[in-house]
């Protein structure tokens, strides 16, 4: 983390939905939230400048049976459900002021705040999460599913045209990127676009411009990402490299 007389007076503490509700606009998701769990807030001097919120965890997830060795699967649905929310609960939202991105705050407050859950396992879904792994960075472990064959060869195509796969998170400077290809990589890449874009119904025949182009990454970055945290105070004697076999809570 860069220097910052800023960061030395932020504090973590316990929030509440007001702190979450200010930060809201600073998030790609839409800011309607639903029941949570826990909320804590990065306070500084005189605001929250980010926020947590934890929820309760769904019930089925593939990627999350991967990371536990299925150990909540096999049960009827009730005590499935029962030992889930015994067990587990899930990062909803992590937002960070704009001023203060880029400072390693963001894994901070995942990183000081899981143990504060009391619960064996804190888990997290984030869409962009091969881009900016900030939880990885916080002590959880990703698992992802593969990228779909036509996405890779997508996000191929841009590289050969000099779009690197970190510069998809900035719609503007992949635009003026494409704006700025001459012949006959500007047609190689429109060719790409619009086969890649042929699956999406009336999308396939947006016109070439900012909007196409966030469309276009919105579906190249949609890859979620599972990360999941052990609590090593509340499971012990498990190989944490496995991930095998370990006793949850009944």
């Amino acid at each position: 983390m860069r220097s910052c007389s800023a960061v030395k007076n932020l504090s973590i503490v316990s929030g509440d939905i007001g702190d979450y509700k200010r930060l809201a606009c600073y998030h790609y998701r839409e800011s309607r939230l639903g029941p949570f769990a826990a909320v804590f807030a990065l306070w500084g001097a005189r605001e929250a400048v980010g926020v947590i919120v934890y929820a309760m965890p769904i019930v089925g997830s593939e990627l999350r049976s991967a990371a536990t060795g299925d150990v909540f699967v096999g049960f009827d649905k009730k005590t499935q459900m029962s030992l889930i929310n015994r067990n587990i609960r899930c990062i909803s939202r992590v937002i960070i002021e704009p001023r203060y991105r880029g400072l390693g705050l963001a894994s901070q407050l995942v990183r000081e705040t899981m143990p504060k859950m009391n619960v064996p396992i804190v888990e997290a879904m984030a869409v962009m999460g091969m881009v900016n792994p900030f939880f990885e960075k916080a002590g959880m472990r990703a698992y992802t599913a593969p990228m779909p064959r036509r996405c890779v060869q997508m996000t191929e195509a841009l590289s050969v045209v000099g779009i690197e796969t970190n510069e998809l998170v900035d719609t503007r400077r992949v635009q003026q990127k494409i704006g700025d290809l001459k012949k006959p990589e500007s047609d190689f890449i429109e060719l790409e676009i619009k086969k890649f874009l042929q699956g999406y119904g009336r999308r396939g025949k947006m016109l070439a411009g900012l909007e196409r182009t966030r469309f276009l990454l919105s579906k190249l970055t949609f890859r979620p990402v599972y990360y999941i945290w052990f609590n090593k105070e509340m499971i012990g004697g498990i190989d944490y490299d496995k991930f095998d076999s370990f006793n949850i809570a009944g």
